[in-house]
């Protein structure tokens, strides 16, 4: 009662003194009006970044950089004004793709709520209308395992997470419990990402759909009998479980549970008052942890990754350093696995090594990139390098690929770290609209033709021979490999890390003839670079051709030019240059390529703004110049120069197996030296006759 009183009190008071000087103020000018409070809402901004420079420096800045990306441009979320403040004084500019992520993230569980309510059972292979939680994936493989146990087997991995917990998976063919039977391996994963749930969903879902349609849908049932999958669809599955259990905010600040992307492992640099809490619920909120797919130390501590604790995309402490990664390196590094895909969102993206531009074109290019058509051409995302969308360094499939030579590849599914789960899941796994893969298959029939590329003798290596039935025979290498040179906080490098891998897989040879499908002998890292020679001169130079006159600012104008073919000219990379050589003045410019398709573009504020074409296809191109800002005061003039293409820079280098003998007892009856490339079959003869040392 008493504050009541006073504040009616002050009230009436205020608004006396208020009519006692209104006029005295007559004729007086009007006060200024109060600025607007900040705008505090969090957004997903598109934000222009044409070099690699700006995206570098974009994720030193520390913001929530997305998988999401064009030539030109990379997503990010702003959580307040501050941040986008911070990005305006950095001299980024962006469009603004949501302008309220928490309202986007409301909407999202109101549209699963409705699916859940109206769906009985799903289109699925498992008829799940809803997203999981990590009991739910447990449950689900444990379920597996029973009702199918001829051709599902339940897999521990060996690490447990920083929260003490185990992570889980199946083997899936025929004969499960035989894990010496020489089939090739693919193996699936999901939630790397703890926000990114449609990755494990897809994951779980192609597992229910194998041991489900085996039987009953021949091409199924080949797949089955000749491979061996390996589904692991949570892998960071502490992190996973504290996004999936938090109260949903969708604001994307530092307590936002829900929108977690790390592990939880408290790192050495986390300060004393940052400590104590669970992953949950803890004074540093989301920024504890470490981000797996940096941790892999393919490449370690290079571009694209921070070395700020804090951040998103920190990348740990030390290569391989997380239980999480160290479990996925196990799986591969004793099993034949042949492919790969590591599942996340979002972008709809089909992403293959390199990470890193400098790490250069790896040796099987030609095939790696068919292959990733084949799958693109299935969910209709896009199918490129990863550098393209931005450098990476300590991702999975830089790891596995370079040190196995397995073909490896990211899939960037959907729109959203977790879309409505009939879009994120339903419609990208069945390929229906509004998936961009609606018609041709969607994930579904990306992950059955990557299946049967794993077990496609084309693509990797196999060792025949025949020995005395019961015999278990052992491949093997050792090697090391240094990390990238490690960025230190401050911009400058220390040398790189030497780390250690050992590969070794086993074989057991029942009647005694025996089918071995491996990796090629010679790792990728050391085998060199794709490239090729050029079969015709370099195309000179063209000056672009100014229309006359000048655009109305937010208008364009365009000019052409021809990229020439054999005989007549072979290029390797084509780089447009626009500039005007005023600093209030800004064009922007986009190129149009032969098939009426925008195959590149520069709108920053640089000048000149560049474009690069790689590999350019031969014919007729436009550029578009668009007066973005002042063009009126200063026109344009461009250029094209040509460069040729890049040779080959293979190196010779040969690698080999080392293939071992052993009696049931674990005597060593034999070994030898074994060397096979990708696509080759190597006959060994009995493995076991001859001893040596």
């Amino acid at each position: 009662m008493t504050w009541t009183k006073r504040r009616s009190t002050a009230v009436v008071g205020c608004a006396a003194a208020v009519a006692a000087v209104a006029t005295g103020l007559q004729g007086l000018p009007a006060p200024a009006q109060a600025e607007p409070p900040p705008d505090n809402r969090s957004q997903l901004l598109d934000v222009s970044t044409p070099t690699r420079a700006d995206r570098d420096k974009l994720i030193k800045l520390g913001f929530d950089v997305t998988e999401q990306a064009d030539a030109d441009s990379v997503t990010v979320f702003a959580g307040d004004e501050r941040e986008r403040s911070l990005l305006k004084s950095a001299g980024y500019e962006w469009t603004v793709k949501v302008a309220d992520v928490t309202e986007q993230n409301r909407l999202d569980r109101a549209a699963d709520a409705r699916y859940a309510a109206a769906t009985a059972v799903s289109p699925l292979p498992s008829g799940r209308d809803s997203y999981r939680r990590l009991p739910d994936y447990e449950a689900d493989l444990a379920l597996l395992a029973k009702k199918y146990p001829k051709l599902v087997k339940p897999i521990t991995l060996p690490y447990k997470s920083g929260e003490g917990r185990t992570v889980r998976g199946i083997e899936i063919t025929t004969n499960p419990a035989n894990v010496n039977d020489g089939k090739p391996v693919f193996f699936l994963m999901g939630a790397h990402h703890a926000r990114e749930w449609p990755s494990g969903e897809t994951a779980m879902e192609y597992a229910f759909d194998l041991v489900k349609n085996f039987g009953k849908d021949k091409r199924i049932t080949s797949i089955v009998h000749k491979t061996r999958t390996i589904v692991v669809p949570i892998v960071n599955v502490d992190g996973f479980n504290t996004s999936r259990e938090a109260l949903p905010k969708g604001d994307f600040s530092k307590f936002d549970y829900e929108m977690k992307r790390k592990s939880c492992e408290v790192t050495a640099k986390t300060l004393p008052e940052e400590m104590g809490g669970d992953c949950g619920n803890n004074p540093q909120g989301v920024e504890r942890g470490t981000d797996p797919n940096r941790n892999y130390p393919g490449f370690w501590g290079g571009p694209g990754a921070s070395s700020n604790y804090r951040s998103t995309t920190y990348r740990g402490d030390g290569p391989s350093i997380l239980p999480e990664v160290q479990n996925v390196r196990w799986v591969v590094s004793n099993r034949q696995v042949t492919g790969l895909v590591t599942l996340h969102t979002f972008s709809n993206l089909v992403l293959r090594p390199p990470g890193l531009l400098a790490a250069g074109a790896p040796p099987d290019e030609p095939v790696y990139k068919a292959l990733g058509a084949s799958l693109a051409g299935a969910n209709g995302y896009v199918n490129q390098p990863s550098y393209q969308l931005y450098d990476t360094t300590g991702t999975t499939e830089d790891w596995s690929y370079w040190a196995t030579g397995g073909f490896g590849f990211t899939f960037e599914i959907g729109s959203a770290f977790h879309p409505p789960y009939a879009e994120g899941v339903v419609a990208h796994y069945l390929g229906q609209a509004p998936a961009p893969g609606a018609g041709k298959g969607g994930n579904r029939e990306a992950l059955l033709r990557m299946s049967e590329a794993t077990g496609n003798a084309k693509l990797h290596s196999t060792i025949l021979g025949a020995t005395t039935p019961g015999r278990t025979l052992k491949i093997s290498k050792t090697f090391q490999t240094p990390t990238s040179p490690v960025i230190q906080p401050d911009g400058t490098t220390k040398d790189p890390i030497i780390y250690t891998d050992r590969l070794e897989s086993s074989l057991d040879t029942g009647l005694g003839l025996f089918k071995w499908s491996v990796n090629p002998s010679t790792r990728p890292y050391v085998a060199g670079r794709w490239g090729r020679d050029p079969v015709a001169p370099t195309q000179p130079g063209v000056t672009l051709t100014n229309p006359a006159g000048i655009p109305a600012k937010g208008q364009s104008e365009t000019a052409t030019f021809t990229i020439k073919a054999p005989p007549e000219a072979d290029n390797g990379k084509a780089t447009i240059k626009i500039g005007w050589n005023k600093p209030s003045v800004d064009w922007d410019v986009y190129i149009i390529g032969p098939d009426g398709k925008q195959v590149a573009q520069a709108a920053s504020v640089a000048d000149p703004e560049v474009a690069v074409l790689l590999d350019p296809v031969p014919g007729n191109y436009t550029v578009r110049v668009e007066n973005f800002d002042g063009g009126e005061t200063a026109d344009w003039t461009g250029s094209v120069e040509f460069a040729p293409p890049t040779p080959a820079s293979y190196t010779g280098v040969k690698e080999s197996w080392k293939l071992s003998c052993y009696t049931k007892g674990g005597k060593l009856l034999g070994n030898r030296d074994v060397t096979v490339d990708r696509g080759k079959t190597v006959w060994v003869g009995d493995p076991c006759r001859r001893f040596k040392g």
